[in-house]
């Protein structure tokens, strides 16, 4: 009996057992299921980044400037990590990093940690093969500039995430790159990533710029020819189409390698022709003289009284870097008159100069499509002093940066209208697709045609026998264009320094037709200050090597034109005259 009982104890038993098991299994199997299988998925797949390579960038012409080269990142995996001393220590030569600070950026308890990033394939095809348990690796494309420093300023460079940090790369960061988003992939027990192929990459739009490689260069070497000759602290040059507004060539010295950015210093990657500014000095006159002529406040051919090179405004004295007598409204320009200036300002009045400065575009950004770009600076009339009407018209009070100076030219180069100044021509897709284009259907007309006939002629007389930059003439084409000289104010003494200028050219050429607009800035030059001496002959080897490689035929014989017919020949006997009535005219 109690055997029976026994025996019925040990099946019921059983029984429970089961039963106990297969309401487990249930449990697990059907009513757990879907929990303990994204579990398991878990542990056994993980996600990862898609990776995303970042579109080129290319010249106007197609030339690649920046790409990706194929590298390779070294991690540790701390689950399947075993020390290896002689190991660990060929590793560290190979990537080149102390050996003890290797050793520290492998403690800690992270099971995941970078060791290198971005290494050439050779390099970790020699780490593969000490066959370090934990050490793995990961493919990771690497920006390349193919031209090096060439360009950097426009191009910029990225972190070592791909991120764009400067230039082009920062300005259209977003068209370059993707949202990449994250896929799964298997791992072992040890956790170790099974093979993934490139089927989880995706690229970027790539990035068309207007520059031109050639003309680029072309900058770029004559600017380098500049700072070695006159040891200046920086120079800028900007070549502009000023019908359409596109960049041709942007450079700057000091520059740098955006191949290896942390080299350098920031004020090697400034991008001074945009975020440095300056009083522009004799450059700036084209805004009071195009004023005074499109207000018909003064003619060609006017006499003016430049009263031996000196007035005085406000209780300050003005002086002309070399004194005049009577000169006509040509020849102020011509020979960059201070005295002339002021006097064609005085005529316009504050508010109407300060209208023309506004509609020349300064103390407002360009618009221009890089990082960076500050307004400038031009004061409102109401906080002008007293010797301002003396001081602004002649570029003292106002700080522009070169782009500004070199769109304000195209307007005068381009009949009058409008610039826009842009550096991409388009984003297109990796399969070709234009998404992105720069245009623009509407120009707005700034000043009249006649007026903008009469500048030009002024401008080209600059260049010419008499004028303050013959340095910058060009043999077979004519050049319109004005020389620039600035004392640097130092907020050290609080005055102008007597040693520390800045020397300038912008002009645009052929005068007729241009082919482009140009502006050389010169920094602190030693040995000379003048703009016609430092900064016009740069202009000039610039112009002659760019005519040449962009295949402009020379001018033809030089013609007397309307406008030369319309200046007319005056007795300069007497200039005495109020400001604003004419004197009597004589016609040849």
């Amino acid at each position: 009996m109690l055997t029976d009982r026994r025996s019925v104890f040990v099946y019921v038993m059983i029984f429970a057992g089961f039963f106990a098991i297969i309401v487990r299994l249930f449990d697990l199997m059907v009513i757990k299921h879907e929990r303990f299988a994204r579990k398991s998925a878990t542990q056994s797949t993980t996600e990862l980044s898609i990776e995303v390579r970042r579109g080129m960038i290319l010249d106007r012409l197609g030339r690649r400037l920046a790409v990706n080269l194929e590298h390779s990142s070294v991690y540790l995996d701390r689950l399947n990590y075993n020390a290896d001393e002689n190991k660990l220590y060929q590793m560290a030569r190979i990537i080149n990093v102390d050996y003890d600070d290797l050793i520290r950026s492998m403690q800690g308890d992270k099971g995941f940690v970078w060791i290198k990033r971005k290494l050439p394939l050779e390099d970790t095809t020699r780490i593969e093969q000490l066959k370090l348990n934990g050490i793995g690796f990961l493919p990771e494309p690497k920006r390349h500039y193919n031209m090096g420093a060439l360009a950097s300023h426009i191009i910029g460079y990225v972190d070592i995430d791909n991120r764009g940090l400067e230039g082009i790369e920062a300005q259209y960061n977003n068209d370059l790159t993707k949202s990449g988003g994250k896929y799964s992939v298997e791992r072992d027990a040890r956790g170790n990533i099974f093979y993934t192929s490139n089927e989880n990459e995706i690229t970027g739009n790539s990035i068309v710029l207007t520059i031109d490689q050639g003309l680029q260069y072309i900058v770029e070497t004559e600017l380098d020819t500049a700072i070695d000759k006159w040891k200046a602290s920086a120079a800028t040059a900007i070549m502009i189409d000023p019908h359409t507004g596109e960049i041709l060539a942007l450079a700057n010295r000091p520059t740098f390698d955006p191949n290896k950015p942390a080299r350098h210093n920031a004020a090697d990657r400034r991008n001074r022709a945009i975020t440095d500014v300056y009083e522009p000095g004799s450059t700036f006159k084209i805004v009071t003289a195009t004023g005074v002529l499109e207000e018909k406040l003064a003619r060609p051919d006017e006499l003016i009284d430049c009263q031996g090179g000196s007035i005085e405004v406000g209780r300050k004295r003005v002086k002309d870097a070399h004194p005049h007598g009577i000169l006509t409204f040509m020849e102020v320009i011509q020979k960059s008159s201070n005295v002339g200036t002021i006097k064609l300002a005085q005529r316009l009045g504050k508010q109407r100069l300060y209208n023309y400065i506004r509609k020349f575009g300064f103390g407002q950004r360009t618009g221009l499509d890089l990082p960076g770009e500050i307004p400038g600076w031009a004061r409102k009339p109401e906080k002008w002093s007293g010797t301002s009407i003396g001081a602004i018209p002649i570029g003292q009070e106002i700080a522009a940066t070169p782009l500004q100076v070199l769109t304000a030219y195209s307007i005068v180069a381009n009949g009058g209208y409008e610039v826009s100044p842009h550096i991409v021509k388009e984003v297109i897709t990796p399969e070709g697709k234009t998404i992105k284009q720069w245009s623009r259907t509407h120009r707005e007309r700034l000043v009249s045609k006649p007026t903008i006939d009469i500048m030009t002629e002024a401008l080209k007389m600059v260049t010419q026998k008499g004028g303050t930059a013959k340095e910058a003439t060009v043999e077979g084409n004519t050049v319109a264009g004005k020389t620039g000289t600035a004392q640097i104010f130092d907020t050290h003494i609080g005055r102008y320094s007597g040693v520390d200028y800045i020397s300038s050219f912008v002009g645009f050429v052929p005068a007729e037709k241009p082919a482009f607009a140009l502006i050389v800035v010169v920094w602190k030059p030693r040995g000379q200050i003048y703009g016609g001496l430092v900064a016009a002959p740069v202009f000039k080897n610039i112009t002659e090597k760019s005519l040449s490689y962009l295949n402009v035929p020379k001018d033809d014989t030089p013609k007397d034109d309307k406008i030369k017919k319309d200046i007319l020949v005056v007795d300069k006997g007497n200039a005495n005259m109020p400001a604003g009535v004419s004197p009597p005219w004589k016609v040849n």
